[in-house]
């Protein structure tokens, strides 16, 4: 049986959780944060930046 995934898309904030056994376990980005800005940007060369980045350019 392939595992269950949960994806909750805040308005905020993003998190992604999967079913091991009877247990949930909140996956965490690739900064150790279990949050993750739902901020997506794009830089002057096209490249996309997603997350604690995005929110970073914005903010700049």
């Amino acid at each position: 049986m392939g595992k269950i995934v949960g994806i909750d898309l805040g308005t905020t904030n993003s998190v992604v959780a999967v079913l091991e056994g009877k247990d949930v376990k909140v996956i965490p980005n690739k900064h150790g944060s279990n949050l993750t800005p739902s901020v997506v940007a794009f830089t002057d060369h096209g490249d996309r930046l997603v997350g604690q980045l995005a929110k970073r350019q914005a903010i700049v």
